[in-house]
Order: structure tokens, then sequence, then C-alpha cells
């Protein structure tokens, strides 16, 4: 017996949004404020088991073109090189450089490795948690 659940698919397809726009903002603000790489991918990631538990795993499958575990393995990849990166120009393991850029909009901006890093944790989070949420559904079913 299917269950009419017009109400709460709607409701899903604005919080979706919703939730994917604050784990951004604690992404980005992550550097100076408390959020960062981690709390944003967990934010990120509920977002899409909240996808996989309205609208069923096969119909998010057909609308994500990307496999959770290769975004896992591109953060794992990015943060590692962002260490190795330090290491070639003879510093210590996950130094970090900043630069100053004066961007069109933004202004005069302060860009980071560590930015680069974060992405990297974000991704792996991410990835690592929908997989786990997947995994543990196929148990079920």
């Amino acid at each position: 017996m299917k269950k009419n659940d017009v109400i709460l698919q709607t409701v899903t397809r604005i919080v979706f949004f919703i939730i994917l726009t604050f784990g951004v903002e604690l992404f980005i603000s992550g550097h100076n404020n408390p959020g960062g790489g981690f709390i944003g991918g967990l934010v990120l990631s509920s977002a899409f088991v909240l996808l996989y538990l309205v609208y069923g795993i096969e119909t998010v499958h057909r609308g994500t073109p990307f496999d959770f575990k290769r975004v896992a393995a591109l953060g794992v990849l990015l943060a590692v090189s962002t260490g190795m990166l330090s290491l070639l120009f003879g510093e210590s393991f996950l130094s970090q450089t900043t630069w100053l850029v004066d961007l069109p909009v933004f202004g005069e901006t302060e860009l980071g490795t560590m930015t680069i890093f974060e992405a990297g944790v974000a991704l792996t989070v991410l990835g690592v948690v929908v997989t786990i949420i997947l995994g543990i559904s196929e148990d079920v079913e």
C-alpha cells in the first residue's frame, strides 16, 4: 500500500535547499567561527539522507549523478594532497599558507590552504555518512 506523502515531499523539496545552504555557510564560516569541514559535511549529508528517506533510494540515485564512495575518496585525496603540498615547499605536513587576494565582488579576501583542506574533510564526511546510511538501508531491506 502506497502512502500519500505529498505534503512531506513538497516540504522536503524546500527544506533540502535550506539544509544545503546552511551546510555551505557552516563550511565557509568555520575558519574563524564555529563550524568547518566536518560540521558542514555532516549537515550536507543530512540533506541527502532526508532525500533518501522521503523519495526512496532508487529515485534519488536516478537524480544524483555521482557515487558517494567516490566523493569520499575525492575528499581524502584533496585533504591529503593539501598536506603533501606543504612538504614540497619544505614546510611541515599540513602547515597553512594564506594569501590576500583582491576579488571583484568580495574585495580583499584571505584565501588559504586550510580552506582546501576543509573542503576535503567536508567531502569525505559527506561521502562516508551517506555511504554508511545506504549500507544500513540495504541490510534492512
